[in-house]
């Protein structure tokens, strides 16, 4: 059998310990924290100065009254904020398939264990055993990455709905400093 190259080596220790299923949950747990961290990127470099040209084209405006203006400033802000938001539905949607995934990967594990073990004349425990705490991993992977997800998930909600509020709080405070 060839060797594989250095960098492949992990990935085959992953395959021998939890099967296929712990692939797929890493690439699931790659694309989750990638999200995760382009997500405070842009929180962190892109959004305040997002806000501060929202709140300097609302104020360059004349009218700031009628209804036509209110609904104009309710537009922007929707805008502004939707691009903070924009990938939480696919960040919430890989979390809720992380314990699914490790469900498969358990129940796909116990199917190669159980068959191994008819295949097999002696029923040695310790081979069962080896092979239920090798089923079970993709179980315990799938729920830690989305438990560490939907801590990441509530923090992000927590961080727009503060950010909605700060983003009308200083609308109306500009309008009030250019009014004064």
């Amino acid at each position: 059998m060839p060797t594989l190259p250095l960098w492949l080596e992990p990935v085959e220790r992953l395959l021998e310990a939890g099967g296929a299923v712990l692939v797929v949950l890493a690439v699931v747990a790659v694309l989750v924290f990638g999200m995760a961290i382009e997500r405070w990127w842009y929180y962190r470099m892109s959004w305040r100065r997002a806000r501060r040209q929202l709140i300097r084209r609302w104020t360059a405006r004349s009218d700031h009254r009628s209804w036509s203006a209110r609904t104009l400033r309710h537009v922007w802000s929707e805008a502004l904020v939707a691009k903070l938001r924009r990938p939480l539905p696919w960040i919430k949607l890989l979390v809720a398939l992380c314990p699914l995934l490790g469900l498969l990967g358990t129940v796909t594990g116990m199917i190669t264990v159980f068959d191994s073990l008819s295949m097999s004349d002696t029923h040695q425990a310790r081979a069962m055993a080896d092979g239920v705490a090798r089923a079970t991993l993709p179980t315990l992977t799938g729920m830690a990455i989305a438990v560490v997800g939907m801590l990441f998930i509530s923090r992000l909600e927590h961080v727009i709905r503060r950010e909605d509020q700060r983003l009308h709080d200083r609308l109306a405070r500009a309008l009030e400093e250019s009014d004064a």
